[in-house]
């Protein structure tokens, strides 16, 4: 379907590669109106290599590009496609080997809370290539200089992961992850560890409360005069709710009457 585009971003590749510094603004609009929404594509894995090198190209001409090009990719980012969430990965570290600290910490947060829903992914290949940018020895730098507002974001997904995730290579590598996190800041890493009991306390709690308050309805519902003639239709997956309001029109009900008119004209 995008036959020929690969070749296409070959080509320009090496156009860019010789552009002058500094980058004049319709280079820049280009990269931002032409290159960076070729993202969108579901089959980008065709020549996602060629386009990977042209976006990089920029970046590392123009470091300051690094914030609109990750902002870019974040707002593309794949729900449901694996694949294409590994190759968004890869792509984001090398931008991230380019990167300067204050474009780093202008996209830190949007970026490392879809890292951490990438490590948290039920899919391995996806978890793992998020886990591996602990890997590099620079983003690893970058962490550790603001590691107070990175922790706080993956801390949840890596704690999951360590507990229960079913792949053994990525339970392995969040267990790296975790030690190299411990030893660069143990009193980070306990705060860490008792904000996100309260947490997952908190969490808890409020469960409870939603079942408590389901509880009550249903005993409301139970309490009703045409529970007992729907009580034999509801089973495990039905809802109270509507297996009584068919139950009404099935007899010819409104919303707002609680039983038929002839037995109230009795």
């Amino acid at each position: 379907r995008h036959n020929g585009i690969a070749e296409l971003l070959e080509i320009l590749g090496s156009i860019i590669n010789g552009f002058a510094l500094p980058l004049k603004e319709e280079h820049k609009s280009f990269l931002l109106r032409a290159l960076l929404p070729l993202h969108k594509v579901r089959f980008v894995g065709m020549y996602h290599q060629q386009l990977s090198y042209c976006v990089t190209q920029f970046v590392e001409k123009d470091p300051k590009l690094a914030k609109p090009v990750l902002e870019a990719i974040l707002k593309f980012w794949p729900c449901t496609h694996s694949p294409k969430e590994v190759l968004f990965l890869s792509e984001v570290e090398e931008i991230l080997e380019m990167i300067a600290a204050p474009e780093f910490v202008n996209v830190m947060a949007p970026l490392f809370a879809q890292i951490a829903r990438c490590i948290e992914s039920p899919h391995f290949q996806v978890a793992e290539r998020a886990l591996f940018l602990w890997n590099n020895e620079y983003i690893v730098s970058l962490i550790a200089q603001h590691r107070a507002e990175v922790l706080p974001i993956v801390f949840g997904a890596l704690h999951a992961n360590s507990n229960s995730h079913w792949n053994q290579t990525v339970h392995g590598l969040t267990c790296n992850v975790v030690k190299l996190f411990m030893e660069m800041d143990p009193r980070l890493f306990d705060e860490c560890t008792a904000a996100h009991q309260a947490a997952q306390e908190r969490e808890q709690a409020r469960r409870e409360e939603r079942q408590d308050a389901w509880r009550a309805i249903e005993a409301d519902a139970e309490a009703n005069p045409l529970f007992p003639r729907v009580k034999h239709a509801l089973t495990a997956k039905a809802s109270l709710a509507y297996a009584m309001r068919a139950q009404q029109l099935r007899e010819g009900m409104t919303m707002f009457e609680d039983a038929p008119s002839d037995e109230k004209a009795r």
